[in-house]
């Protein structure tokens, strides 16, 4: 194994309906035409003048063929005919109510929450079908163990902020264990410019458990994420929009848990919002080797005393 160094608004604006979630690397317009490659997100509500809700979260994420080897890669389907690439993040999540320089409970508004997981994944191309079959496995950990007091207070006395106060009425410690399958097939394409895809998901799991279908768009200079890795354009810089709508069945991060109920506080299963909506949009560019993106996040409520909250982002990554 080598070393690892680690037209136009109309369309770009067309409603979107698929699954939300806080970090999704692996949407076709975030596709990066290779089986080898690194990539860094990083999240934060910083982007968008906040400090509450979704509050930040990282991934590195890792795709190479050695990881073909990965003992658990039976659970993923691998459809025939499909080009198989092969991968490995760890995520990490962390969530806060808009009052973090209080001690107390912050009642009516969400809990201090933090996750982070190892997941593994399959990427499955058709190229002759236009499709993308993604299946996913998260094993980690939501509570104090995650360490998202540590994160945040850090970043918060390095920037001069706020220090936040409420941790320790965090979501406590308990197991994350999450599937999830992806669907996502091309439905219309015009050149390089412009191109439509629908998708289906499904997530179950300890963390969140939901699912959705929808659309997403991109335009600009663009390549096809379902056609053959060995096809893929040296340049590339196009816009995306999605308009999320999401059936939410659990999210640990509001509830607590599912085996440990001493929480000192989450919200009541019947205040959860059931449906909530999100629109995201961002640029991506890419060369041969290299993968920049900047994206925003606005998202509805999430519980019924809750507010929309906003995010921003930024990706980037290199193939070798």
């Amino acid at each position: 194994m080598k070393p690892v160094l680690y037209s136009f608004l109309f369309f770009l604006f067309i409603p979107s309906l698929m699954l939300a979630q806080k970090i999704d690397n692996l949407a076709s317009f975030r596709d990066i035409k290779s089986d080898s490659y690194f990539r860094y997100l990083y999240d934060n509500d910083y982007f968008s003048g906040t400090d509450e809700n979704y509050t930040q979260g990282y991934t590195l994420e890792l795709v190479a063929p050695f990881l073909k080897k990965n003992p658990i890669n039976f659970l993923f389907i691998k459809p025939n005919n499909s080009e198989i690439r092969y991968g490995l993040a760890i995520e990490h999540i962390g969530f806060t109510p808009p009052t973090i320089g209080s001690p107390e409970i912050q009642f009516g508004d969400r809990p201090f929450a933090a996750a982070i997981m190892l997941k593994s994944f399959v990427i499955a191309t058709d190229t002759l079908k236009k499709s993308r079959l993604l299946s996913s496995l998260n094993l980690g950990l939501i509570g104090p163990g995650a360490f998202g007091k540590e994160m945040q207070v850090g970043i918060h006395k390095i920037t001069g902020n706020i220090i936040p106060q409420g941790w320790r009425n965090q979501i406590k410690n308990d197991v994350v264990l999450n599937y999830e399958v992806s669907y996502e097939k091309q439905l219309f394409r015009a050149g390089d410019y412009f191109s439509l895809q629908s998708n289906s998901t499904a997530r179950v799991g300890t963390l969140f458990t939901n699912a959705s279908v929808g659309l997403n768009t991109t335009v600009g200079l663009i390549n096809s994420p379902f056609s053959a890795i060995n096809k893929k354009k040296k340049f590339q810089f196009y816009a995306y929009s999605q308009v999320l709508g999401n059936l939410i069945a659990y999210d640990a991060a509001l509830q607590g848990g599912v085996f440990n109920k001493t929480s000192p506080y989450t919200i009541p299963s019947e205040e959860i919002e059931r449906f909530t909506g999100q629109f995201n949009y961002g640029l991506v560019l890419k060369t041969k080797t290299l993968y920049f993106e900047y994206s925003r996040t606005v998202l509805t409520r999430e519980f019924e005393t809750g507010t929309s909250t906003k995010w921003g982002g930024i990706r980037i990554g290199f193939t070798f």
